[in-house]
């Protein structure tokens, strides 16, 4: 299980973005493992379309509708454990998305986040130590 982070998905999309090759080579390898928190969708929307093209932030919400993507809509568990993980690391000034991401990773037990926040998933301690993508990818 492999749960992206907006950033990843952003060069996941991005073909000018110096990610992509990495991250689009491992999600199509194994797309069924990808898994994209609720949370992330309206950020992935707003910066397609601010940053990119608006053609992109449309073929997004196409896939989203066709299921290229799997969407994991969460629960309150979810809420609960990303606010404890603000408190617990409060210095980080971490917000409800990357905290809602680790917190389905933790739950969901995945393997690796694709994300190209280091600061905030890299310093906070998960379960399970799953690999951050595109850092961990072999070369």
């Amino acid at each position: 299980m492999i749960v992206a982070d907006t950033g990843a998905v952003i060069a996941l999309v991005d073909r000018n973005d110096r990610h992509h090759a990495a991250l689009r080579a491992a999600f199509t390898a194994a797309p069924d493992d990808w898994l994209l928190p609720w949370a992330i969708l309206p950020e992935v929307d707003y910066l397609l379309g601010a940053h990119v093209s608006v053609s992109a932030q449309g073929a997004f919400l196409a896939d989203l509708a066709d299921g290229s993507y799997s969407v994991e809509w969460g629960n309150d568990g979810d809420l609960e454990m990303a606010a404890r993980l603000t408190r617990q690391y409060r210095a980080l000034r971490m917000g409800l998305v990357d905290a809602v991401v680790m917190a389905i990773a933790i739950r969901r037990r995945a393997t690796a986040i694709a994300t190209l926040d280091l600061r905030h998933f890299g310093a906070v301690r998960i379960p399970g130590a799953p690999k951050l993508f595109p850092r961990d990818l072999a070369v």
